[in-house]
């Protein structure tokens, strides 16, 4: 159940910070950094970061960000199906 409770945070953290980022962004200000944004996402907040950036249009566009997001999810995946195939 805490396993839970904690993938639920991290993604709404992940989810909050995108669009913190896109109203940054809008204002000029100083941004959180890609580093950042792509640690919650490596440490399971994929959901709540692929949903902010799809209701905020935030980092859509931006190629080498997509890239680096898009291979964590596939290495995620992998893992997942390692630990899938290895438990049977």
């Amino acid at each position: 159940m805490i396993l839970l409770y904690t993938f639920l945070v991290v993604n709404l953290i992940a989810f909050v910070l995108m669009g913190y980022d896109k109203k940054l962004a809008q204002n000029n200000k100083r941004r959180i950094s890609e580093k950042t944004l792509l640690a919650f996402v490596s440490i399971g907040g994929t959901f709540g970061s692929g949903l902010g950036m799809l209701l905020f249009r935030h980092k859509t566009a931006k190629t080498s960000y997509l890239l680096k997001f898009w291979l964590i999810v596939a290495v995620q995946i992998l893992i997942i199906c390692f630990y899938i195939i290895k438990s049977k």
